[in-house]
């Protein structure tokens, strides 16, 4: 048995969470906090909720909502600008992956100075961050309790993964009521891209049982209440089981990190505006059928958390059973198919493949990946 590591934050789960985040803030000993969130959220009246919970706590606060679908090194500068000016040492990220990731880059900034992309790759942040509570509302991204940032470099038009335990949060609050705003499009992407976590972390080359557990726990969720949640804004066990779901599949992911469809989708979504649960929609079911071989066992474990028996199916028919039930998942809830549905043409393959190579995901995907073999998973997801 090798030695493991496992962080998270403290986390507050339940309906009314949110009602918390004063406190928590106060906790923490903050004075003043800079709340991160985006128009989006702000438009769900969730910004005013958490607004009005400070005013009660006699919290002082500012707000930075200029936040985009995948945010860029020039929001986070904004950002930085914002809490410096307004003198804060504390931050709330408020929202889906986007905001949150940019509520830990600002952090980044405002406490280490230089530019974002000098703190790209493992372990590269060297002075302690402010405290961070952050407030997740979307199923989705995991980003409240991970130790990853994703941010795009403009110049570049490149996804860089920022990977640190000090970028995990403090206090992660997750309240599924917050999930009751959400379109139903944008509840199977991020339903869709916990599925990819759920998977990718559990066959990874870093997987851990600690991280076993939570992963194998969060596929079972998504399996049975992805439909549901998606069909219904206010079905609230369905809602409560995403929400735990997305929550499990981050602590997995974030210890375990990931593979070659996370990867390719921070390829790809580092030059277009296109959503990240979107893109590995449609990937997983591809990089799931090249990454078989690798893992055949972990493969045949999926399918029966998924709910197939096992009994008379070799490992090879688990595994393609496990696939199908990933593209029958996308097809009923509406998520794109290919990879032409979301805007991706063929004259992208190359720069998308290479660019992939060198993502941090793919350290941890557990088959071996050359830049012909990521071509052919973008030419056959086309």
């Amino acid at each position: 048995m090798h030695i493991s590591k496992f962080v998270t934050p403290e986390i507050i789960f339940g309906k009314n969470a949110i009602k918390q985040v004063g406190d928590a803030c106060l906790r923490l000993g903050a004075k003043k906090v800079l709340i991160v969130s985006d128009y989006g959220v702000a438009n769900a009246g969730w910004l005013d909720k958490v607004i009005s919970i400070c005013k009660e706590s006699y919290l002082p606060y500012a707000t930075h909502i200029d936040v985009t679908i995948n945010p860029k090194d020039t929001d986070v500068v904004k950002g930085c600008r914002a809490y410096i000016e307004n003198e804060c040492d504390a931050i709330i990220g408020l929202g889906g992956g986007s905001a949150l990731d940019s509520a830990k880059a600002i952090a980044i900034l405002a406490t280490n100075g230089g530019q974002i992309s000098d703190y790209e790759g493992v372990d590269k942040i060297e002075k302690p961050l402010p405290p961070m509570i952050m407030i997740m509302t979307t199923a989705g991204s995991g980003s409240e309790v991970s130790q990853f940032s994703v941010i795009v470099d403009s110049k570049r038009g490149k996804k860089m993964s920022i990977i640190s335990k000090t970028l995990v949060p403090d206090i992660a609050i997750v309240d599924p009521l917050t999930l009751v705003t959400k379109d139903s499009s944008l509840t199977a992407a991020t339903g869709l891209d916990v599925l990819t976590h759920a998977i990718e972390a559990y066959v990874s080359t870093a997987a851990t049982p600690l991280t076993d557990v939570q992963a194998k726990n969060a596929l079972s969720l998504v399996s049975k209440f992805l439909r549901p949640s998606v069909a219904s804004k206010t079905n609230e066990e369905a809602k409560e089981a995403m929400a735990m779901a997305s929550l499990q599949a981050g602590l997995a992911f974030s210890n375990a990190i990931l593979g070659a469809a996370h990867a390719i989708s921070h390829a790809i979504g580092g030059k277009l505006p296109i959503s990240h649960g979107e893109i590995n929609a449609v990937l997983l079911p591809y990089v799931m059928d090249f990454n078989f071989i690798a893992a055949p066992e972990r493969f045949s474990d999926i399918a029966a958390i998924m709910g197939f028996d096992l009994r008379g199916m070799s490992e090879r028919e688990a595994g393609n059973a496990s696939i199908q039930f990933v593209r029958d998942l996308a097809a009923d809830i509406g998520a794109p198919q290919r990879l032409r549905d979301v805007g991706i043409t063929e004259d992208m393959i190359d720069w998308a493949g290479q660019l992939a190579l060198i993502d941090a995901c793919m350290i941890t995907n557990p088959r071996d990946v050359n830049l012909e073999q990521v071509k052919t998973l973008l030419k056959n997801a086309l």
